[in-house]
């Protein structure tokens, strides 16, 4: 009888103990309470960068329509894309929401949205040059975003050990004008950047046939803030059922590349 009621007694523990750590997620509840959601973002058109000083991007209205639905105030925070962690960790920002990657490694350090956006890692170049393979970038310099997931992939090529050089950039807007400059001979860069590059200067740039890997972009939040991820997902779930995020996707892309 006494094992009976100590096993009871110990399946009522598990179940207190779990209603305990579920409770324990306030991240929701202290967003709300400070009536604003910090967002890191860097230069990354056309996701989330500066114009004339604003704040703008696909992203940026993405995030905006989805505070004003929950009822708090957006504050974008530039950060270093290499110290996106850290920033997110030390709660600097509460969520990295800037076209980042969903990979395997930073799951173990970042919780994730679900994917809403998918993209590919290119090659892009000026529109004289004619890289249209991965392999053709043997002995060239190449730039890519520190930190990146364009950096990532490059690395993890076969090309990689037979460069001449892999210059790293803080923004890819930085690896922009060293290409244009003749500093370096191509950038690995995810293709939503590359296509919007190209769309303002038709002539200027290329972007090579083949392509490194798919990819999809999620937001970024601490690993224990579940409660503040979820409610911004069914947000997202809910501009989409309803429209709202076709309507951005439409002015930034001419078409609705918002995907679940």
């Amino acid at each position: 009888m006494l094992k009976k009621y100590l096993s009871l007694g110990l399946v009522l523990f598990l179940l207190v103990g779990c209603s305990s750590a579920s409770s324990s997620d306030k991240s929701l509840k202290d967003v709300l309470t400070r009536d604003k959601l910090v967002i890191g973002f860097t230069e990354y058109p056309p996701m989330g960068f500066k114009e004339n000083g604003v704040v703008t991007g696909f992203d940026i209205e993405i995030a905006k329509e989805v505070c004003k639905r929950l009822g708090v105030e957006a504050i974008f925070q530039y950060i270093d894309w290499d110290s996106k962690v850290m920033e997110l960790s030390n709660k600097n920002i509460d969520a990295i929401w800037n076209g980042l990657t969903i990979t395997t490694a930073r799951e173990k350090e970042i919780l994730f949205s679900k994917p809403y956006f998918n993209n590919r890692i290119v090659i892009m170049t000026k529109s004289d040059k004619t890289f249209d393979t991965i392999a053709s970038l043997s002995g060239l310099k190449v730039g890519v975003e520190l930190a990146s997931s364009g950096q990532e992939a490059l690395e993890k090529s076969t090309v990689f050990s037979t460069l001449n050089e892999m210059v790293k950039f803080t923004s890819i807007s930085e690896a922009v004008l060293d290409l244009n400059a003749g500093n370096i001979d191509a950038i690995v860069a995810d293709e939503i950047f590359a296509r919007y590059a190209i769309s303002k200067s038709a002539d200027g740039y290329r972007v090579a046939t083949e392509v490194f890997n798919s990819e999809n972009y999620g937001i970024g939040f601490r690993l224990k803030d579940i409660a503040l991820r979820d409610k911004v997902d069914k947000i997202i779930d809910e501009m989409i059922k309803d429209g709202t995020a076709a309507e951005i996707s439409n002015d930034w892309f001419g078409e609705d590349l918002l995907k679940r």
